[in-house]
C-alpha cells in the first residue's frame, strides 16, 4: 500500500526551499493532474498553517478542445477546499512544430507575469521524482554534461519570482495515492501517453528500465549527485571569473588574454558558457558541441571575431572583448507604465507611472547624432550599437548607460527609466558569471 504524503512530511519538503515571508504568500501551477492537484493541496495547507496563502494558477493553452471545460473544472475543486484560483490563457496561434517546448515557454511566460504584477515571489510547480528521472535520461540522450544530468533544480532564480520544487524527491504514486487519500478527483491528460512525444514515449519504458537497475529513484539520486558536482565546479568558475574577467554595466565584458590556459578543460568550458550567456543574454547556456569548438580555437589563440549564441568575443586592445551581437538584439518594444521586465534578455527595465508618450525601449544602433557619439568614444566600437536606449515621437531622447537625456546636461539620467545589468550578469553583489 502506498502511503499518502502528509503535512509533516511537506513541511520538511518546504523547509531548505526558504526564505519565506512571515506570512508565506505562493502561487502554485496547477494542470489539473495527479500531481499539481496534489501540490495544491499541500501547498494551501502549508500556507494556512503559517498565517498565509497559496493561489492556484492555472493555464489554459486552448490546444485541445476541452482544456477550457478542465480548466473551469479545476477551479471548482479547489475553490470548493477554500483556495483562489485563475485561468490563464494562451492566446492567439499556435506554431505548427516543436508545441510542447512552445507551450512551455507561453506557459512560464504566463505564470511569471501574473505573479510579478500582484509581487508574489515564489511560484511552486509539481515536478517530482519520476519527473527528474525521465529528465536525466532525456538529457542523457542528447550527450548533456554535468549541468544537463543534475537535471531539474529545487529552487531556480527567475527574473521577478523564484520558481521552487519541493516534489522532487517525491514519487508520482504517493502523490496520487495522497488526493485518494483526500478523496480528490484528478483530469488525465492525454498527451501524457502520446507517444509522438519524446517524454511519453520514454515514460512508458520505465518499467523495462527499471529491471535493468534504471529505477527512478537511482536516476534521481544521479541526478542530486550530478548537482553536487555542478556546484563544486560552479565555485571554481567564480574564482578564475573574478581572477581574470571584469564585467561592465553596460553589458559587456573585458577577460584576461590567455584566460583559458592553465585551467581544467571543464572549468574553461563552464567559464566560456556562462560568459556567453551571461553577455548574450540567452536563457538557456549554448549547446556543449558548438561551446567546445569555440573553446578550442581560445586554446590556439583568437586572432579573429567569433560568435556564439547571440555573443561576440574578439581581440580588443591586448584583451578578449565579450559583447552582445548587434544583429540579434531584441527589437524595440513600447513600454507600459509602471513595468517592470527584462530586456534583451540582459537589462532590468523599471518604467515609472509616468513616462513621455510613445516612449520605447531598443537597440542605440549606428546611427546616433554627434552629441551621443562623443559620449561613445571611451566604449569599445562592438559594444557601442548594444546600449538599451530610449525613444518617444521626437526620436532618441535617452541612454542612460551615457548619461545621456535629451535637452539637460550629461548626467541626468532620466528619473522614469531603470536600466540595470541582469542578475545573469551579477549576483549577490559580486560581480560573477
Amino acid at each position: 500500500m502506498t502511503i499518502p504524503l502528509n503535512a509533516a512530511e511537506f513541511a520538511a519538503l518546504m523547509a531548505p526551499l526558504e526564505p519565506f515571508e512571515a506570512r508565506p504568500d505562493l502561487a502554485v501551477a496547477v494542470s489539473g493532474g495527479a500531481d499539481s492537484l496534489c501540490l495544491a493541496l499541500l501547498a494551501a495547507e502549508w500556507a494556512r498553517a503559517r498565517g498565509g496563502r497559496a493561489v492556484a494558477l492555472t493555464v489554459d493553452h486552448q490546444l485541445r478542445p476541452d482544456s477550457a471545460a478542465e480548466a473551469a473544472q479545476v477551479g471548482q475543486w479547489l475553490v470548493a477546499r477554500g483556495m483562489d484560483h485563475h485561468v490563464l490563457v494562451w492566446e492567439g496561434a499556435k506554431p505548427g512544430t516543436d508545441i510542447q517546448a512552445a507551450a512551455r515557454m507561453a506557459r512560464y511566460a504566463l505564470l511569471e507575469q501574473w505573479c510579478a504584477v500582484r509581487g508574489v515571489l515564489h511560484l511552486l510547480v509539481a515536478h517530482h521524482r519520476d519527473d527528474q528521472a525521465e529528465t536525466l535520461l532525456l538529457r542523457l540522450g542528447r550527450g548533456s554534461g554535468v549541468d544537463g544530468l543534475a537535471a531539474m533544480a529545487p529552487v531556480a532564480e527567475r527574473f521577478s519570482l523564484r520558481l521552487l520544487r519541493p516534489l522532487l524527491t517525491v514519487p508520482r504514486t504517493r502523490l496520487a495515492a495522497t488526493l485518494n487519500a483526500a478523496g480528490q478527483d484528478w483530469i488525465e491528460d492525454p498527451s501524457n501517453r502520446n507517444p509522438a512525444f519524446a517524454r511519453a514515449r520514454l515514460r512508458a519504458r520505465l518499467p523495462e528500465l527499471a529491471t535493468e537497475g534504471l529505477a527512478p529513484e537511482r536516476l534521481a539520486a544521479t541526478a542530486r549527485r550530478m548537482a553536487r558536482a555542478a556546484e563544486a565546479l560552479d565555485g571554481a568558475v567564480a574564482e578564475v571569473a573574478a581572477r581574470k574577467v571584469e564585467f561592465f554595466d553596460a553589458g559587456y565584458a573585458l577577460a584576461a588574454p590567455h584566460i583559458f590556459a592553465g585551467i581544467p578543460e571543464e572549468i574553461g568550458l563552464r567559464l566560456l558558457a556562462r560568459l556567453v550567456r551571461a553577455v548574450g543574454g540567452a536563457e538557456h547556456p549554448p549547446r556543449e558541441e558548438r561551446t567546445e569548438v569555440l573553446f578550442t580555437r581560445f586554446r590556439h589563440g583568437l586572432d579573429a571575431a567569433a560568435t556564439l549564441a547571440g555573443c561576440r568575443v574578439a581581440p580588443w586592445r591586448g584583451l578578449l572583448l565579450f559583447c552582445r551581437e548587434a544583429g540579434r538584439m531584441a527589437p524595440p518594444l513600447a513600454l507600459v507604465p509602471g513595468q517592470e521586465f527584462l530586456w534583451d534578455g540582459r537589462f532590468r527595465l523599471a518604467v515609472a507611472a509616468h513616462i513621455p508618450p510613445g516612449l520605447r525601449v531598443g537597440a542605440l544602433g549606428n546611427g546616433a547624432p554627434s552629441d551621443v557619439r562623443r559620449l561613445l568614444a571611451p566604449l569599445p566600437a562592438a559594444v557601442r550599437p548594444t546600449l538599451p536606449a530610449f525613444y518617444d515621437v521626437q526620436g532618441l531622447c535617452a541612454v542612460p548607460h551615457l548619461g545621456y537625456n535629451r535637452g539637460v546636461p550629461v548626467g541626468s539620467v532620466p528619473r522614469w527609466i531603470v536600466a540595470a545589468p541582469s542578475a545573469a550578469v551579477t549576483s549577490g553583489g559580486r560581480r560573477l558569471v
